[in-house]
């Protein structure tokens, strides 16, 4: 993936070829609200820079790039007062940020399906356990839930095992 910068200032160009050789991503440069909004249609970024100058004088515009950004990294930036540099540390921060969001997103969704397949898990149990212990249940159905009965308990105990004891990661 590449960074959208969007600003009008001269040099622009020198500017995203210095940062892209730092950050090691191409930089595509948009001179304004159409530009910009033409590249988000046709592409998606890591991150999009707006000129703060930009923003100030065309709010609208500002919102319009940021509302159609997707999941880049929206940031804000004066190109008039920052070099290449703070470009480049901004820009690095903020993909940092980015990633460390993601990672804590991941761990939640596995804590909630771990917590989600405890509860099913406990449910197969439980119900296979008081089909077994009713009296009338057919040989061949009581085999078939002692067996539902062995999977669901087999199931709770990896479960309750520390996750690197079952072979994965959280992140």
């Amino acid at each position: 993936m590449s960074i959208l910068m969007v600003t009008g200032i001269e040099g622009a160009g020198n500017c995203a070829a210095v940062v892209s050789a730092q950050l090691g991503t191409e930089i595509e440069v948009a001179e304004g609200r159409k530009a910009a909004l033409t590249a988000l249609r046709t592409r998606e970024f890591q991150a999009v820079v707006v000129d703060e100058t930009l923003a100030e004088c065309d709010p609208a515009a500002a919102e319009a790039i940021w509302e159609r950004a997707g999941l880049a990294i929206p940031l804000q930036i004066n190109f008039a007062v920052s070099g290449a540099a703070r470009l480049v540390r901004e820009i690095r921060a903020g993909l940092r940020r980015r990633e460390r969001e993601q990672m804590l997103a991941r761990r939640a969704a596995a804590a909630a399906m771990e917590t989600e397949l405890k509860s099913t898990v406990a449910g197969l149990l439980l119900h296979s356990q008081l089909a077994l212990s009713g009296s009338g249940v057919p040989a061949p159905v009581a085999e078939k839930m002692r067996m539902v009965a062995e999977l669901a308990g087999s199931l709770r105990r990896q479960l309750s095992a520390p996750l690197d004891v079952r072979g994965g990661s959280a992140a």
